[in-house]
């Protein structure tokens, strides 16, 4: 199965632009990836699934609409955040990182890529501020701590549904760091929505905003 065909039988409500500008991006990543190492050198052939579409996954719990603005914390490579405004080219897209030589490749990635839903930041996520109505994230520490970071940064909207709020992709066992949370945090084993063995004890989980 091509990755295009992959994605639109994971996110059928996929437009063909924004599945060509999903689908240019694994090229970008492997080039870039021979200047800086972004990605694991044993993993960048696997760019598209284990890092572009992990990302969207996101999608099956975010509420996003024209005109949000979203924080990515820690955007490392530029995961979640790249893949996440090439799918959502009206939603604008804020990629922070305390690398700055990350922060730079990301910001060409996102150039090359044709993203200009995208601004990207060297900073420190807890010296951040600012005003969101999603923070998105990728493995960045313990839930806990990543909440007490970012809670202040995102505005809560009534009537949302799902909630706004801090989105975050997880993996292994979950219990001690969801727990703090009491039945607030929202998870979805990412394995609701595949079948493929790379995904099992992965997780979304969606911590409404205040």
């Amino acid at each position: 199965m091509s990755d295009r065909e992959q994605l639109t039988a994971l996110f059928p409500e996929l437009t063909a632009q924004q599945l060509d500008a999903i689908c240019a991006l694994p090229a970008i990543y492997r080039a870039w990836n021979e200047k800086i190492n972004l990605i694991s050198r044993k993993d960048i052939d696997n760019v598209m699934l284990h890092h572009i579409v992990h990302s969207l996954f996101i999608l099956k719990a975010a509420s996003f609409r024209k005109g949000d603005a979203v924080l990515d914390f820690g955007t490392g490579g530029g995961f979640p955040g790249v893949p996440l405004a090439a799918a959502c080219p009206d939603v604008h897209f804020h990629l922070i990182d305390s690398i700055g030589k990350k922060v730079r490749a990301v910001e060409s990635i996102a150039r090359e890529a044709g993203l200009a839903n995208v601004t990207c930041e060297q900073v420190r996520g807890e010296e951040l501020k600012g005003n969101y109505d999603f923070v998105v994230s990728r493995a960045v520490g313990d839930l806990s701590q990543l909440w007490r970071w970012t809670k202040h940064l995102m505005r809560r909207e009534e009537g949302r549904e799902p909630a706004n709020g801090l989105l975050v992709l997880k993996g292994g066992f979950l219990s001690p760091e969801v727990s703090p949370f009491g039945k607030r945090v929202k998870v979805w084993p990412i394995t609701d929505w595949t079948d493929d063995p790379y995904y099992e004890e992965k997780y979304l989980l969606l911590v409404p905003a205040l």
